[in-house]
């Protein structure tokens, strides 16, 4: 991607219609705040929060408003239910929940979020814009940022350094 917001972006689609898409980018951290500092701002106890997850930069679109990740093991009014594996919720109660150390099991906060307008996506996806892989939860989860585009990309079996920014059709 040309754009200098999205180069090398790892991200999960949320949501694609024919009114357009929704996704959130999964490896661009947040170095602050961190999580105890946005609970507090929030006014969500208890803090210190029994347990804490990662906080990433979602995306260029309402980046105050923030969206949770997380397994399919937790839902609450709401929430949307991305593929039956992953669930998306905008709710404050999903961070009341793992304040208190419960809610889902696998989650993380990113604020703000990726949005195309209707037949955007899809005339990037036309243009070979876009590598799609099915989602990994090591992706999706974990803390290890800086290695998640190239091991989408061995999913694939691609090697990033064989990337081209050019493209054709035979």
């Amino acid at each position: 991607m040309r754009d200098p917001r999205f180069a090398q972006s790892v991200i999960f689609l949320c949501a694609h219609s024919t009114e357009g898409a929704m996704g959130v980018l999964l490896n661009r951290p947040l170095k602050t705040p961190k999580f105890p500092d946005l609970l507090r701002k929030l006014g969500i106890e208890p803090n210190p929060p029994r347990r804490e997850i990662l906080l990433g930069q979602g995306g260029p679109v309402d980046d105050n408003r923030g969206f949770v990740l997380h397994s399919a093991d937790w839902t609450t009014e709401g929430s949307l239910d991305v593929d039956g594996s992953h669930v998306l919720t905008a709710s404050l109660e999903v961070l009341h929940a793992i304040a208190e150390g419960g809610g889902p099991a696998q989650a993380r906060l990113v604020l703000g979020y990726a949005g195309w307008d209707a037949g955007q996506l899809d005339e990037e996806i036309r243009q070979n814009s876009w590598l799609s892989v099915p989602a990994d939860d090591a992706i999706v989860y974990d803390a290890v940022y800086q290695t998640k585009w190239q091991r989408a990309l061995a999913k694939l079996g691609i090697d990033p350094s064989r990337l081209s920014g050019a493209a054709g059709r035979a």
